[in-house]
């Protein structure tokens, strides 16, 4: 997505060259020496580089995982505030019927559709990409992890 073009189901994604390409290649590449390494060497120090290696491994999957977890969190409560806001009372009464990745997928809905949008998400039991294939006024979400 360029800074001029309007954010939209096609192009939402974040994509970070440097974390998902540069840091996932070096971690791989690292790894991959290391069991050519190990399988020279069956000593300690081989065998702890392969721990270390695998431990980078974890901590660059924990990286992206807990900022998420954090951020869908501060969604879900955005997102039941604003329906509480915005939804006729039979719709209101529901909101504690929507699944996380529902309001997760709720959220890039504009306010003159959301109630359409939680209606059908309800009713069908939509999930998070359905919900966001459904939106026809989207409303950009910049702040993202």
């Amino acid at each position: 997505m360029t800074a001029t073009e309007p954010q939209s189901y096609k192009n939402h994604r974040r994509f970070d060259l440097s974390y998902h390409v540069v840091l996932a290649l070096i971690l791989a590449v690292n790894l991959v020496y290391t069991i050519v390494l190990v399988v020279h060497d069956h000593g300690f120090a081989g065998i702890w580089r392969l721990v270390m290696a695998l431990a980078f491994l974890l901590i660059f999957l924990k990286l992206r995982t807990y900022p998420l977890k954090a951020q869908d969190r501060i969604i879900r409560l955005e997102e039941r505030l604003r329906l509480e806001a915005l939804l006729p009372a039979d719709l209101k009464a529901r909101i504690g019927e929507l699944r996380p990745s529902q309001l997760v997928g709720l959220r890039f809905a504009s306010d003159g559709e959301i109630a359409d949008r939680v209606r059908e998400a309800l009713d069908e039991k939509l999930g998070n990409e359905q919900i966001k294939k459904r939106v026809q006024t989207w409303r950009a979400d910049e702040f993202r992890v």
